[in-house]
């Protein structure tokens, strides 16, 4: 049996983008923080980093939509600290886009494993150690594409997304009982990796998109990773089942 007395907080697919940028919160808010990717070489980096701003964290390199890789590491990780505190399914993605036509099966089950299989078996795993955690509380991620499907080859990255918001309702009824929260984000347009590819093929389209925000701009990481600490903290304790869009006003019409 573990020893550790600090909270512990589990981040999936934290080596950039909002992912690190939570870790780094979470980190100054008195987390010891467990960073999850899959490139090895950037979670060591990400460390170093954490280290130099005097958090305490550490690394592990496995693949969410591999369930057996899940489960084995969240076990460990669990039994190492005796515990987990707080979990962020924050690993995800796009995937790609195509049209419903042409979609591969293939394409659809990795976009559908990307999304809500890791999950479901981060959370699955986690549910144990999280019994045992200070207000625990799990952190999903939802999108604006799980309430409009998506634009053009996104439509299975909706729907996927549209099924993390029913299982983060689902989660919060089903673990009420153990005293563990679940409530989901839902970022807007955030300015990090996820668009580069647009935002250096197709810089005025980038730029566009802040026209249809209320708030006339993009969001940040940090702005995303704010409302995370707030969900997971004590001020948070009463909220559950909950999504929050972090978008700033994006979708409303202007």
């Amino acid at each position: 049996m573990s020893n550790f007395k600090g909270k512990v907080a589990v981040i999936t697919g934290a080596t950039g983008g909002i992912g690190f940028e939570v870790a780094k919160r979470l980190g100054n808010d008195g987390y010891t923080i467990v960073l999850n990717g899959i490139e090895d070489e950037a979670g060591a980096k990400r460390v170093e980093e954490l280290t130099a701003l005097g958090i305490k964290s550490e690394y592990y390199g496995f693949d969410v939509t591999k369930e057996e890789e899940v489960t084995a590491n969240i076990n460990t990780i669990g039994e190492k600290y005796g515990k987990i505190d707080v979990l962020v399914n924050n690993a995800g993605g796009l995937g790609g886009r195509s049209r419903f036509e042409g979609m591969t099966t293939e394409f659809y089950r990795f976009v559908m494993a990307l999304n809500l299989d890791s999950t479901f078996f981060a959370s699955r795993a986690a549910i144990p150690f999280l019994k045992k955690g200070d207000n625990p509380s799990i952190i999903n991620y939802t999108s604006i594409a799980g309430w409009n499907a998506g634009g053009p080859g996104a439509g299975v990255y909706g729907t996927s997304k549209a099924a993390v918001h029913t299982l983060t309702r689902a989660l919060a009824k089903d673990l009420a009982e153990y005293g563990i929260r679940v409530n989901a984000v839902s970022p807007g347009t955030i300015d990090t990796p996820f668009h580069k590819e647009i935002k250096s093929s197709n810089p005025d389209v980038f730029a566009s998109w802040k026209n249809n925000i209320v708030l006339g701009r993009l969001g940040q990481p940090e702005e995303v990773a704010s409302v995370i600490s707030f969900l997971v903290s004590n001020d948070a304790s009463f909220l559950t089942a909950e999504t929050i869009q972090v978008g700033g006003g994006q979708g409303l019409g202007i």
